[in-house]
């Protein structure tokens, strides 16, 4: 048994509050929760809303059909009503709406009024809510104590009560779960993933959606010794954490699709140097500002191919906040053992999502150095060794007595000095690439799940895990033998289940956020596998699992 409920309003109204009160107090009940934003790029007025789905079992994705509506203006209760299901309510202030059976209508804003502030008409819908849900309002005045100034905090708690006086309970609620879970992210899981992984330096220049994951690190930063630096730009902020790598610290930068392109040069500096370097690249719509609060997968062809040159580097799509929290930790070890950059591709879709997760196992992340041991000699180290399997012998400057550590953009000989000697060079790039063909023994497998031997095959990466995994099971449902193949590891790609299930299934079926079907195009490069059809998504907002479900029925792809 579950519930989907939506939160609108214009910008400044405090949708955020009511729904980040409200999902704690599920999931501290014990409830699974799936939550999910659209935001305007304004700081006051617009149309922002918030969608939370709840049940007594695992969520995977949002869904479009609504149970209840809670209208702070207008504006949302016109453009979300189509989508309420018959027996569902509207909750809203006295001053909006018809004459609809289905609307509950309170003075939101007179009560607000009466506390002395109009702005506390959020969280009397609060109260509402929770009373409407027959949910104990005692936790939530928890958490408004913990959110509110000590001025605003009695107004607040007051007004949660009027609001929840003010209605009826019309809702059953499911049995909870009864487990104890972790409420988070996937920014929050990505930074939690690289402190885990003994991160010690963070750069970045502000930019939505990456923004989020440098304030988790910056609040963290005094409690686990984390250094977190906002860069006057996105060129400073990669260089400086090439630089804090190159003096042995474990380092991290992370930014959105326009930072990552003025990123570019430098990142091809992390690969001539052979330096370890994780980037996380949560996408937005493009190009230039493109939409600057929205979702979209269309960055991944220009990562793997990004800054002139050629040079190892390896690109994971983060898939849910579980995965983004190892996948990071494991990224940190890859860029170590490798001396590469390291790529997490995430977006706004899953940064912004709030989900039910069990507690992350801290036992799992092993911190891999890859330090060589004190030369027998003195003077400049050989840090570009030619070796049999392309990784050098790394050691870091001022690490050992009397020991020197060059580097250099330009190519370069054993010792770092500039070259433009031929067989230097084509030395030096064989180097760098074999470590390619190691790479690819460290790659994991996409997940699959559905049909042991699928007529219809579903592909996807990153963040569209969830609406695949729920839509699988839907066309299972009907009849349908489908399964799905979700990328995580992306470059190198991994094709033992892609060949594997490929040579099974009748129709393939690209399922990605972008216009030109990006991952079918690589998987066509690398494997000469052509997909069937793509089911494409790239208005911004987040394809969802009846969206596909829907599209696969209706035959709705090209």
């Amino acid at each position: 048994m579950e519930y989907n409920i939506l939160v609108g309003g214009a910008a400044g109204q405090g949708i955020e509050t009511v729904s980040d009160i409200f999902e704690k107090t599920l999931n501290g009940m014990g409830y699974y929760v799936y939550s999910s934003k659209d935001y305007m790029s304004r700081v006051k007025g617009g149309h922002n809303f918030t969608q939370i789905r709840f049940g007594d079992s695992p969520i995977y994705s949002h869904w479009p059909f609504l149970d209840l509506i809670i209208a702070l203006d207008e504006k949302t209760l016109n453009l979300h009503r189509n989508r309420l299901k018959d027996d569902g309510y509207i909750l809203c202030d006295i001053s909006i709406g018809d004459e609809d059976e289905r609307i509950i209508k309170i003075p939101l804003m007179n009560i607000a009024k009466s506390l002395g502030n109009p702005r506390m008409a959020n969280t009397v819908a609060l109260g509402a809510t929770l009373k409407l849900f027959g949910i104990n309002y005692e936790p939530a005045t928890d958490y408004l104590n913990e959110r509110f100034a000590e001025k605003l905090r009695e107004g607040n708690i007051k007004a949660l009560k009027e609001g929840y006086e003010a209605v009826s309970e019309i809702y059953t609620m499911p049995k909870t779960s009864g487990e104890k879970n972790i409420l988070i992210n996937g920014n929050e899981a990505c930074g939690l993933g690289a402190l885990a992984a003994g991160c010690a330096y963070y750069s970045a220049y502000p930019m939505t959606p990456s923004t989020s994951l440098m304030r988790f690190m910056a609040r963290y930063a005094e409690k686990t010794g984390i250094f977190v630096e906002q860069a006057e730009d996105e060129i400073a902020a990669i260089n400086s954490a090439i630089g804090a790598s190159y003096a042995g610290i474990r380092a991290m930068t992370g930014t959105s699709g326009g930072g990552f392109s003025l990123m570019v040069e430098a990142l091809g500096l992390a690969g001539v140097t052979e330096t370890p370097l994780v980037i996380a690249n949560v996408q937005r719509p493009g190009p230039a500002t493109g939409l600057s609060t929205r979702t979209e997968q269309s960055d991944l062809l220009f990562v793997i191919s990004a800054a002139q040159g050629e040079f190892p580097r390896m690109v994971i799509a983060l898939r849910n906040t579980e995965d983004a929290f190892y996948q990071t930790a494991r990224a940190f070890n890859l860029a170590d053992e490798y001396q590469i950059p390291v790529i997490l591709l995430s977006d706004e879709y899953l940064s912004d999502c709030r989900v039910t997760t069990k507690p992350y196992d801290f036992d799992k992340i092993i911190i891999e150095r890859y330090w060589a041991e004190k030369p027998s000699y003195e003077g400049m180290f050989k840090r570009y060794k030619l070796t049999s399997d392309g990784i050098s012998p790394r050691i870091f400057p001022s690490q050992y007595e009397n020991v020197y550590v060059l580097a250099d953009s330009h190519e370069h000989d054993e010792y770092g000095h500039i070259s433009e000697d031929i067989e230097i060079r084509n030395n030096m790039v064989r180097k760098r690439m074999k470590k390619m063909e190691l790479l690819k023994e460290e790659l994991i497998e996409p997940d699959y799940f559905g049909a042991e031997k699928p007529e219809l095959l579903l592909i996807g990466w990153g963040s569209t895990y969830g609406p695949l995994y729920e839509a699988i099971k839907m066309l299972r449902e009907d009849g349908i033998e489908a399964g799905a193949l979700v990328f995580g590891d992306i470059w190198p790609l991994p094709q033992k289940k892609l060949l594997h299930y490929c040579d099974i299934a009748k129709k393939i079926i690209n399922v990605e956020q972008n216009y030109t079907g990006q991952l079918a195009s690589l998987i066509t490069q690398q494997t000469g596998i052509k997909c069937h059809g793509s089911i494409l998504k790239y208005d911004g907002r987040q394809m969802d699992s009846y969206f596909i479900y829907k599209a696969v029925k209706e035959g709705d792809y090209r």
